[in-house]
């Protein structure tokens, strides 16, 4: 299938994307600010306008949306937030029904490095000596790094707050490879880095004396309990991205983008939805490294763990083109 199809309403559909993306990704804008743009392709022609497929990117709880119906998909990152709406834990009190029509294949983890130099080396002992530990993390306070940060120190029985209060600091970034965060790791000015999107910030900061610590075991299984997976990384890294470090280490796996929707959903809309991405794969920009074929967005992988049930529409359209689900 050509990249644009054929209309003119492609084309000023087109533009419109374009336009969108240029008030998005404008690095001027808070993560947390004006960023959400609304563009819808069609012919809108009808006397009432009703979007026959409403899909959003955001945060974890427009699992919310999804199922109240004013949105029909959503994606998230990391597979974990889709675990919680179905299982109703961490962010979620009650269990939600949430199915996932495809996976986009994502390989991260999630890790705490902290510098040698504060003899830290676990997340118990910072409370445990009230460290003023100067940490680099998300400006965000409602991104899913942040979510996931609170669901550990609640657990461990303290707050940023806390930390904060006894004489600690927050370093605050837009995406995991912002400059502020780079510089600040190379100056020495943070102690610690507690973050996803690894392969742009990690080994920077073993090569300035960090190092990765692995979560005691009692911490780790009530994680999992929420809806959190442990995960390797493997010595120097997969493709050798991480030369710095020395020796495999477990942190929390932060892969798989889902598109999800409810289970109400009706199938053959999920069936449309895995065709489309069948038809468009190759304008798709698939993570390098990560995407090993359209089979891979349907079940369980490396880059896309998956612990909520396929929805019905989405398992047939991948068992009648040869795909195991």
């Amino acid at each position: 299938m050509e990249p644009l199809p054929r209309g003119a309403q492609f084309v000023r559909a087109k533009m419109l994307w374009e336009i969108a993306l240029g008030v998005a990704g404008d690095i001027n804008i808070p993560y947390y600010g004006n960023r959400d743009i609304k563009i819808d392709v069609g012919n809108a022609s009808g006397e009432h306008y009703k979007p026959y497929l409403r899909m959003s990117v955001g945060s974890p709880i427009l699992a919310h949306a999804v199922v109240r119906e004013e949105i029909e998909m959503a994606f998230v990152n990391p597979s974990a937030f889709v675990t919680q709406a179905y299982r109703g834990t961490g962010l979620f009190s009650e269990p939600l029904p949430v199915r996932i029509v495809v996976s986009y294949p994502s390989w991260d983890r999630y890790v705490h490095c902290i510098h040698e130099r504060t003899g830290i080396t676990s997340l118990k002992q910072i409370k445990e000596q009230k460290y003023p530990l100067r940490l680099s993390i998300r400006e965000d306070a409602t991104h899913s790094t942040r979510v996931l940060l609170d669901q550990e120190l609640a657990l461990l029985g303290f707050t940023l707050d806390d930390l904060v209060s006894w004489g600690g600091s927050l370093q605050l970034n837009g995406g995991p490879g912002d400059r502020r965060r780079l510089e600040a790791i190379e100056k020495g000015e943070v102690d610690a880095v507690f973050d996803e999107g690894i392969p742009l910030w990690f080994d920077k900061s073993l090569a300035a004396g960090m190092r990765p610590i692995t979560l005691e075991d009692d911490l780790m299984k009530q994680l999992e309990t929420i809806g959190w997976r442990r995960a390797m990384i493997p010595a120097g890294g997969r493709h050798g991205e991480f030369p710095h470090l020395k020796e495999d280490h477990w942190g929390i796996d932060y892969s798989g983008w889902p598109l999800y929707t409810r289970a109400s959903l009706p199938d053959e809309i999920a069936y449309k939805v895995c065709d489309a991405v069948a038809q468009r794969a190759e304008e798709i920009p698939w993570e390098e490294g990560a995407y090993t074929g359209i089979g891979q967005i349907g079940r369980e992988s490396d880059a896309t763990p998956m612990d909520v049930p396929l929805h019905p529409g989405a398992a047939q359209w991948f068992k009648e083109h040869g795909y195991d689900v």
